[in-house]
């Protein structure tokens, strides 16, 4: 069975468009979200992990090694099965400070911009001979399927022939489908869609082939346990293998893989467009392991029965070419190619950018007048083309000397190396970027000697002796270079971490990776007062326009406002591009330019906690706190619900005046709500709150008494009291605790307590002034009694008339300032039926005879046919002090008008001015008894209470309408409603008293 290099060339476009395809529906949205960023998609996509090696080099690898090759499916699915312990805590970081490489996490973690650039260097060392692994396969594929026999497979190539043409040609479509779908910013949906898609072919044609070769070759199950009894051999080959130490040291080889693979990394926590998918992984991803092992025995034995020239590693191509089924080859084929596809593009991916990261920005300035994401996207195209260049240079330079086992060994036992900065990364923080390195250069450089360079010069094996000793070099001895290399790697990390210091920086950083960021809860200082300042500030190293789309970008994701001022929030707005800026070019350049730009500063005082992060942190781990640290936190919750439900209003703030808490009762009390004002300065809360609980906090004082305040128009008075919080550090603090008491009710009880008093005086004033007037009163009236009888002249007697009247008016508003200021209730004897018109017309009379008061126009427009039943003189009293504040609230020759109306069982009755009004502020305070807005002497706060207390002594209301003309906004209007006149006759003719009527 043959193929032309036509139809070769056919399938692969076919496949690799189908790829193309997917791809790019996915980036227009074709395919719908629920499918891109379901959980089964991102496992399917972590399949990049079985690249060609998986599919073709596995069976060679069991061939060797017997069971010891399931050690590449069992180390790593270890790996996942703990997820939680090993990769939860990687990705977590990944996801908060946007960490887009294995070089970027330990730069992170070490907080140096040379271990990038050092493991970059690493990384592309270790990584080419797993990238000649996947160009080799399709290679050598192809060749296979296009010989005129298919039998056998030629050894390595010396020239440039047809099969190098089509590899080249292959790399060049790889590198077109990684720069357009895998070199834009964001979360790459179509690059993960399409790996999901390619790791779905390779399982499914390795399992057709399994299945292919346990049917077709051997008849079934029985068929191939008959096999197994006539061939013994092959079983016990499964299990000698096992009992060599190499064995062992393959599953320490692929235990490695997943964290310190950059491809896999990438996959697996750049890639990751699923929150909380941990739980799926742990399980999910050792099953899809678990079906690709599951083919690899059925059809090594099956290659080996048939007897096919073909080596063992592409067994999976030869058994359905020895079988003659061209529908499995091809099956096979597509498989094979699609995992090389998938691991080439993830690793072309991952290197770009860690050379983009680590090398090209901090060598070459961006052009800050120009948009820098289209410089930084063909940087990485271009980049992503680079690699994979080098890996085809790399491929016709070691021209097929060695199998796919050899290469993938060697590029395996390099990333290895890795491995003890990896897990020192969230499980050693006192690991620091000496040790990594000096381990690492130690580590490297065993394998270089050891593996590297044997396989440059094309040896397997050779020997170098030095100082009487000598050692085996070559991938025939890869057992012990890896145990070597891996040991000498991790003693140099571990005492060279031991035996030096760790930077202050370097530690932070440590505790963060170690998901102990509470540890270090320093509230550090920046200088800035807006996001636009940081904006401005960034702008002069990357440009205004990618500082501005940075900070709005921020500003979204944490939903704070553009004019957001609080520290607290400006430091999380920082960080929060800080991230950002590590996605679009890594975490070195990220943290340098943030460093020089926007600098964070220690605090002044020690101790200075971060309250407000460690709130933060521990709201966002709540559901993973077990045990003691659960217990503690709900300790922790029932305090501070306790606080927060405190009728009282409490705030806490912090050595800098920054605000720490803000309980309900504070809300209610200032009307502002705690997540506006928390974590700002305690200055810059609104009026007038700020400024008192400043001036409050920096004083000695620990109480403050009374304090006035102006609320929604009215006064209040504010008890303060405050306490020190102690730090656990001797004679510090770290803040205080201030307490708010509103007792204004309590003064304004004690207010009315002192006008009682003062009333009571008024009264005992009043019962002698009512004893020492009454004696001449009555010899007046007496005098004027007598003119009466004493005369016939009209006049006289008019005027004799006048006078009783007058008298008995005096006596009864000395009798009325007594009862009012002993709060007494009118007499029912005293009332009785008073023409309305007739009272206020005689207030009026009386008003007119002040003529050193300036005139205003009085109109009584009250009908003469309105009685009420009231007490004469005292409605006349009503009259003449509401006229005589309209006149002095009015302009002279403006108007006040009185009217009156009844409408069924009350009797409405208004003095309207034309006056300035009353403002909002003071309304409710008019009738207070001495509340004037007179000067001092022209008046003492009586008149209208006195008006208030008639009106409720007649079960009245009294109601005041300000202002009267809304567009003037001019104009006051007294309005009084007393109970209905003839109702109240008629009660009083029944019961023979004079009774007020009840309020309707």
């Amino acid at each position: 069975m043959t193929f032309s290099f036509l139809q070769v060339a056919l399938i692969c476009f076919i496949y690799l468009g189908v790829l193309f395809a997917i791809a790019f529906a996915t980036e227009r949205g074709w395919i719908p979200n629920k499918i891109v960023f379901h959980p089964v998609t991102y496992i399917f996509s972590l399949g990049i992990f079985a690249s060609a090696w998986s599919f073709y080099g596995v069976i060679d690898l069991a061939q060797n090694y017997g069971y010891g090759a399931l050690a590449y499916y069992l180390g790593t699915g270890a790996l996942f099965l703990f997820a939680p312990i090993a990769l939860k805590p990687l990705i977590e970081l990944a996801r908060r400070f946007q960490i887009n490489s294995t070089a970027d996490l330990l730069t992170f973690r070490y907080h140096s911009h040379s271990v990038g650039g050092i493991i970059t260097l690493c990384m592309l060392m270790a990584m080419i001979p797993l990238l000649v692994l996947q160009i080799q396969a399709v290679a050598d594929t192809i060749h296979i399927l296009t010989r005129n026999n298919g039998s056998s497979l030629d050894g390595p190539s010396s020239g440039f022939g047809t099969r190098e043409i089509l590899a080249l040609v292959y790399c060049i479509v790889i590198a077109g489908f990684a720069m357009l779908f895998g070199s834009n910013r964001e979360h790459h949906k179509g690059l993960i869609t399409a790996m999901a898609f390619e790791s779905l072919v390779k399982m499914t044609g390795l399992c057709a082939v399994g299945i292919f070769s346990l049917i077709t070759i051997f008849g079934g199950l029985d068929g191939l346990d008959q096999w197994l009894l006539e061939n013994p051999d092959q079983l016990e080959n499964l299990y000698q293998p096992t009992k060599e130490t190499s064995s062992h040291t393959l599953l320490l080889v692929f235990v490695a893989t997943a964290v310190a693979m950059p491809h896999i990394f990438h996959m697996t926590v750049v890639e990751n467009p699923v929150k909380h998918a941990t739980q799926t992984v742990t399980w999910a991803f050792p099953l899809f392991l678990l079906v690709m092992a599951l083919p690899v025995f059925p059809i090594l034995w099956a290659g080996i029965e048939l007897d096919t020239r073909i080596p063992a590693q592409y067994f999976p191509l030869a058994v359905p070419i020895a079988a003659g089924s061209s529908t499995f080859t091809i099956i096979s084929f597509v498989a094979g190619l699609s995992a090389a596809t998938g691991a080439m593009i993830a690793i072309a991916l991952a290197l770009a950018t860690m050379v983009l990261n680590h090398w090209i920005l901090p060598a070459t300035p961006l052009q800050t007048k120009r948009e820098i994401y289209g410089q930084l996207i063909w940087m990485r195209r271009i980049l992503i083309a680079v690699v994979i260049l080098v890996g085809f240079m790399f491929y016709r330079l070691l021209g097929s000397h060695f199998n796919l086992t050899d290469l993938a060994l060697t590029a395996f036992i390099a990333t290895l190396q890795f491995l003890p900065g990896v897990i020192a990364v969230a499980h050693w923080s006192r690991g620091n970027g000496k040790g990594l390195l000096a381990g690492l250069f130690v580590g490297m450089l065993t394998w270089m000697v050891g593996l590297m360079i044997p396989l440059v010069m094309g040896l397997k094996q050779t020997q170098f002796t030095t100082l009487g000793v000598t050692f085996d070099l070559g991938i025939n001895h890869w057992n012990n270079i890896t145990l070597w290399s891996l040991g000498l790697n991790t003693l140099t990390f571990v005492v060279v971490s031991l035996i030096t210091k760790q930077s202050d920086a370097e530690r932070y950083s440590a505790e963060l990776c170690s998901e102990d960021e509470l540890s270090h809860p320093i509230r550090l200082i920046l200088d800035i007062r807006s996001p636009d300042d940081i904006a401005n500030r960034l702008a002069l190293r990357i440009g205004e326009s990618t500082a501005r789309t940075e900070v709005s970008r921020a500003l979204k994701n944490l939903g704070l406002n553009p004019n957001e001022s609080r520290p607290y929030a400006l430091r999380r707005l920082r960080d929060e591009v800080e991230a950002n800026l590590s996605g679009l070019m890594g975490i070195a350049m990220a943290s340098e330019i943030m460093d020089k730009q926007i600098p964070f500063k220690m605090p002044e005082t020690e101790g200075e906690t971060d309250i407000n992060l460690i709130e933060s942190r521990l709201s966002q781990f709540r559901d993973h706190l077990t045990g003691l640290a659960a217990e503690l936190n709900n300790l922790r919750l029932y305090h501070r619900r306790t606080l927060e439900e405190l009728p009282l209003s409490v705030c806490s703030v912090g050595q800098d005046m920054e605000i720490l808490m803000w309980n309900g009762a504070m809300e209610a009390l200032t009307g502002i709500e705690s997540t506006s004002v928390t974590g700002s300065r305690l200055e810059e809360a609104l009026d007038p709150w700020g400024d008192l609980l400043t001036r409050f906090a920096l004083s000695h004082s620990p109480h403050f008494y009374k304090q006035e305040i102006e609320l929604a128009g009215r006064q209040h008075w504010i008890n303060l009291h405050k306490a020190s919080i102690p730090s656990s550090l001797a004679n510090k603090v770290d803040g205080q605790v201030i307490l708010l008491e509103d007792v204004t009710e309590l003064v304004l009880l004690e207010q009315e307590l002192v006008h009682s008093e003062r009333l009571a005086s008024i009264g005992r004033l009043a019962a002698g002034v009512a004893h020492e007037i009454g004696n001449p009163v009555t010899g007046i009236a007496c005098l004027a009694q007598n003119m009466k009888y004493e005369t016939d002249d009209p006049e006289i007697l008019d005027t004799a008339q006048q006078i009783l009247s007058q008298t008995d008016r005096v006596s009864r508003i000395v009798h009325s300032l007594v009862s009012f200021s002993h709060a007494g209730q009118q007499k029912d004897e005293e009332l009785h039926a008073v023409n309305l018109r007739e009272c206020a017309q005689e207030a009026i009379n009386l008003l007119a005879l002040q003529i050193e008061k300036k005139q205003v126009c009085f109109h009584n427009s009250v009908d003469e046919a309105i009685q009420v039943v009231a007490d004469s003189q005292r409605l006349i009293q009503i009259f003449v002090n509401l006229l005589s504040n309209s006149r002095d609230a009015s302009e002279p020759d403006t108007n006040v008008t009185i009217e009156a109306s009844q409408e069924g069982r009350t009797t409405t009755i208004s003095v309207t001015d034309e006056g300035p009004g009353i403002p909002l502020e003071i309304r409710d305070r008019v009738l207070e008894p001495f509340f004037t807005t007179k000067e001092p002497g022209e008046g003492t706060g009586l008149g209208l209470a006195m008006v208030y207390s008639i009106v409720e002594d007649h079960q009245g209301t009294l109601d005041i309408v300000s202002p009267v003309d809304l567009v003037l906004q001019k104009g006051t209007k007294f309005v009084i409603k007393l109970p209905n006149s003839l109702e109240v006759h008629a009660v009083k003719g029944n019961t023979r008293r004079s009774t007020a009527a009840p309020k309707p």
